[in-house]
């Protein structure tokens, strides 16, 4: 059965009616996934001769870090990681077992990338450790299961709290409370890491626990999926009494204050917006993954960007995806583009205000000078990088199931494209050349300047941008129209 799973996967992707884009997407995903692929590759390399050079154990460094890696994987599974609805639907009216139809989203969702990258720096990792010829061959494989099984419980993991709002928060809101606890010194992660982790490679035999909890996980995980395998239920939105909501005083903005209200609506209905809203407050502590950059630092300014973006990148870059469904229907009510477009902008906008006010903790933690670089970084989003957030969707043709139950069930819709990329690449690159010249020759004050002028004059020359944007909208208007017709 799962031979014929796979014959019907190779011809959904040669008969899809965006089979042309999706070669052009397949290419770009297999270039960035090529260049994670060579970070965890290097990686290994990177921590076993580094330790070395300090005189280091390689295993306790390892050790000492899996708790911080474990976190961010999970997080980075959330954010990033779904579960193949869309393919599944159709097999839920077919005579086949709900048993084959879970232990084969199962398998999808394993030989996801994000499921086994771990195991491009755990396997050279081990070959290295294996012929350096000091330590036990049971002892690091003892320690390649429990790692992998404590990573590939993550992803089961990952797939229940797509569904649970509760459990998530739960979840996040322990992982950020011990992150907390760690950073200002009242406990110590690594070393607590170090101990826990370091005795699974001394003691083997305690690596049946891991082993265990990956199969609990898993079978509750086979079995949360089997219980949602219904149209009704699982996979769709449940229906509930229809109320207005309506925020008075946006009406005062006219259209844009309409197309505000549908957002804000947006935001607080649909379960994927809401993740997407959601992911964003984890780029306010991006900083905090960068443990060298300083106010000093000209390299602090490539985090400040997502510090004060997040909100941009993840909810603006899905412009206009989001409205998707009725998109086809609202290009028939002659609805002008400049203000729709400008709604956009608006929220974003204030997203980005709202993180460079949230995001003043970072004077007090790293220093003012540090915060300045947030400041100027969150000008140069407001700017420049919201337009070109908006100029990018222009080519964004994947549309967005906003009647699935929560992002984890919403068919897995990429919108990764090559002109995105392209696009996407001045957002970070130009700014961070800018600053950092600015910051060598003249200081931090002057950059941060140099910086917010640079967003300044994208204010004030707004209409003009926003005149060349909507331009490309209406070239790009039907075919974005028939993408969005074309569900896959």
């Amino acid at each position: 059965m799962f031979l014929k799973f796979l014959q019907l996967e190779i011809k959904s992707f040669f008969r899809s009616p965006h089979f042309g884009m999706g070669i052009a997407m397949k290419i770009g995903m297999f270039f960035m996934f090529a260049y994670f692929a060579l970070i965890f590759f290097g990686g290994a390399f990177g921590v076993y001769y580094g330790a070395k050079e300090e005189n280091i154990d390689p295993v306790k460094l390892f050790c000492k870090f899996f708790l911080i890696y474990w976190a961010a994987d999970l997080v980075m599974k959330y954010i990033f990681q779904q579960m193949p609805a869309n393919n599944i639907k159709p097999f839920l009216t077919q005579n086949i077992s709900k048993n084959t139809i879970t232990s084969y989203t199962l398998v999808k969702i394993l030989v996801s990338f994000f499921s086994w990258a771990f195991l491009l720096f755990m396997v050279p990792f081990t070959i290295l450790l294996l012929m350096d010829g000091n330590y036990s061959t049971l002892s690091v494989l003892a320690l390649v299961v429990t790692t992998s099984s404590i990573i590939f419980s993550n992803t089961f993991v990952n797939t229940i709290i797509n569904k649970s709002e509760v459990l998530m928060y739960s979840i996040f809101g322990a992982i950020a409370l011990i992150g907390a606890l760690h950073y200002f010194k009242i406990i110590d992660l690594l070393k607590f890491s170090e101990t826990i982790f370091y005795s699974f490679f001394t003691q083997p035999i305690w690596t049946i626990l891991p082993v265990i909890l990956l199969a609990v996980i898993g079978f509750l995980t086979f079995r949360f999926i089997r219980q949602n395998l219904f149209l009704d239920k699982g996979l769709e939105l449940k229906k509930s009494a229809g109320k207005t909501e309506n925020i008075a005083y946006l009406n005062r903005f006219g259209v844009i204050g309409t197309f505000l209200n549908n957002d804000i609506r947006l935001i607080k209905r649909s379960k994927a917006a809401r993740g997407a809203a959601f992911a964003s407050i984890f780029f306010l502590f991006y900083g905090f993954f960068f443990t060298q950059t300083r106010g000093a630092d000209f390299m602090a300014f490539f985090p400040a960007v997502f510090i004060t973006g997040g909100f941009m990148l993840v909810f603006g870059q899905r412009v206009p995806a989001w409205d998707s469904s009725y998109y086809p229907l609202m290009m028939t009510q002659n609805v002008p583009y400049k203000e729709y477009l400008k709604a956009k902008w608006a929220l974003i906008v204030a997203a980005i205000s709202v993180s460079m006010v949230l995001a003043v903790f970072y004077g007090f933690v790293k220093g003012w000078d540090y915060y300045l670089t947030v400041i100027a970084a969150g000008l140069y989003n407001l700017g420049v990088n919201a337009y070109l957030t908006l100029l990018a969707g222009a080519y964004n043709k994947k549309g967005i199931d906003l009647n699935s139950a929560s992002k984890g069930f919403t068919g897995g819709q990429n919108n990764f494209n090559i002109k995105l990329l392209l696009i996407a690449i001045p957002q970070f690159f130009l700014p961070l050349g800018v600053y950092s010249v600015m910051k060598i020759f003249f200081g931090t004050a002057p950059a941060v300047i140099v910086i917010g002028v640079m967003g300044l004059i994208g204010f004030l020359l707004r209409d003009r941008i926003f005149d060349m944007i909507v331009k490309l909208y209406k070239t790009e208007k039907y075919s974005t129209i028939s993408a969005f017709k074309k569900v896959e």
